[in-house]
């Protein structure tokens, strides 16, 4: 199985303590520490513990609108992929509709430049409303963000293996849109950068990902997997893909103590900080941690990865609420959970 480690930006209210001048600093610090973390010695020749490091795309925070900062995705691309040299670099996931698909590819492409060819592209339909309304996007109705989804990765993809794209379509209409530099990265041969189709739509998002995606991100439940993996395969068929291509991962809140009782600890401080930053919506986010999958000690958490690694999942993005203050939990999966599932 590979790892991926979700940076704090700000978004799920992960940076409230710090002082906005050491957000940076904060950023950097986890960057550089999963861009150096080897894996437990279980591991011959020490292989790296996260394969990427990921943020999230959005501009408000949740589960509650607040005023602390939440950090532009795109721009921490940019300066992840400067300051880092090994580690992949995502985001989970970027909405099509918040930026033309031409002027994303042409971004994302002159970041594979920087980063020397470790850009993930995730890419969704997007559906946090109050954010696009505020930001005057307006709402539009989920067909029409699908369809934008569907043309705008059609879009991106001749950029990048062409150098340059033309679409007549219902959302979008480019006519020789050029991306020059290219990519650093080829698939198959040709320049181009992973495409992360995120979400679960059964009908479309689903599809799109069978026609486009090498990488698939949708529900991580053992039961929504598995049933998420099955609409993925008959969409597969359907189109003529090989099921086996899609390379399919899901994300993770993760509790991580070395007891049970260093569990529940984590878990009483991650319901005192929601009740402190986003009162209005805390029970409504605890009720999400209390259920989390991923919750236990590292004999338990390995257990229910090995589960869900029977069923198909190859890659988990994790994420860690009190990363920003404190990275004992990161580095006891680095060091326990991670090279069980390497190994």
């Amino acid at each position: 199985m590979r790892f991926g480690l979700f940076i704090p930006q700000g978004w799920r209210v992960d940076l409230v303590d710090i002082a906005p001048e050491h957000h940076w600093e904060t950023m950097l610090g986890l960057l550089h520490h999963a861009d150096n973390a080897a894996a437990g010695e279980a591991i011959p020749g020490g292989e790296f513990a996260w394969e990427s490091v990921w943020v999230y795309d959005h501009f408000h925070t949740v589960p509650q609108v607040t005023t602390q900062a939440t950090h532009e995705a795109w721009t921490l691309m940019a300066a992840f992929a400067a300051a880092s040299q090994r580690v992949r670099l995502g985001q989970m996931c970027t909405c099509m509709a918040y930026r033309e698909p031409t002027y994303l590819a042409k971004v994302a492409s002159t970041v594979d430049i920087i980063s020397g060819g470790r850009v993930e592209m995730g890419i969704g339909a997007g559906w946090y409303e109050h954010e696009w309304r505020a930001y005057g996007y307006g709402f539009p109705t989920a067909g029409e963000r699908l369809r934008a989804l569907d043309e705008g990765v059609q879009i991106m993809a001749q950029m990048w293996r062409e150098g340059s794209a033309t679409l007549d379509g219902k959302r979008y209409q480019v006519d020789g849109a050029r991306c020059y530099p290219q990519p650093l990265q080829q698939l198959e041969g040709r320049p181009s950068i992973p495409l992360w189709i995120a979400g679960g739509g059964e009908k479309k998002t689903l599809r799109i990902a069978a026609q486009w995606a090498q990488y698939t991100n949708f529900d991580g439940s053992p039961e929504g997997f598995s049933h998420k993996s099955a609409i993925l395969e008959q969409h597969c068929r359907d189109v003529g893909r090989d099921f086996g291509e899609i390379t399919r991962s899901a994300n993770y809140n993760v509790v991580i103590g070395a007891t049970e009782k260093e569990v529940a600890d984590k878990l009483a401080w991650i319901e005192s900080h929601l009740h402190t930053w986003v009162p209005e919506k805390a029970e409504q986010a605890i009720a999400t941690w209390r259920n989390n999958h991923l919750s236990g000690t590292p004999e338990q958490i390995v257990e229910k990865l090995q589960g869900l690694q029977a069923l198909g999942l190859e890659y988990a993005i994790t994420y860690f609420q009190e990363a920003a203050y404190d990275r004992s939990g990161i580095q006891l999966f680095e060091k326990q959970v991670i090279p069980a599932l390497q190994g």
